[in-house]
């Protein structure tokens, strides 16, 4: 989606309103995805497994550099979302593990 061009304060106001929801409903569907992992795991040591966090950190760091975003910040925006959602995923393991 490319940004259109904006004829007043109203308009750029709304369009980051929609950009900043639609970042919650990716948020929230990564999310689905973080929970879904717990079925696949077998220990929480998997689930806070450091090599994929760097993978993921790594890559998103290269695309927000492609993109012409700051690397530092969007690497800062991902630990904040990994380190909740892994939290998620745990309580979701021990959930299923209780089962």
């Amino acid at each position: 989606m490319e940004p259109k061009a904006c004829n007043s304060l109203t308009d750029v106001r709304n369009a980051i309103d929609t950009i900043d929801d639609a970042i919650v409903d990716l948020m929230v569907k990564r999310n689905t995805y973080i929970k879904q992992l717990a079925r696949f795991k077998d220990s929480i040591e998997k689930i806070k497994e450091q090599s994929r966090i760097d993978d993921v950190i790594n890559r998103v760091r290269q695309r927000g550099i492609e993109q012409g975003l700051s690397p530092n910040m969007v690497e800062e925006i991902f630990h904040i979302m990994i380190d909740n959602m892994v939290e998620t995923e745990i309580a979701e393991f021990r959930n299923i593990k209780s089962l």
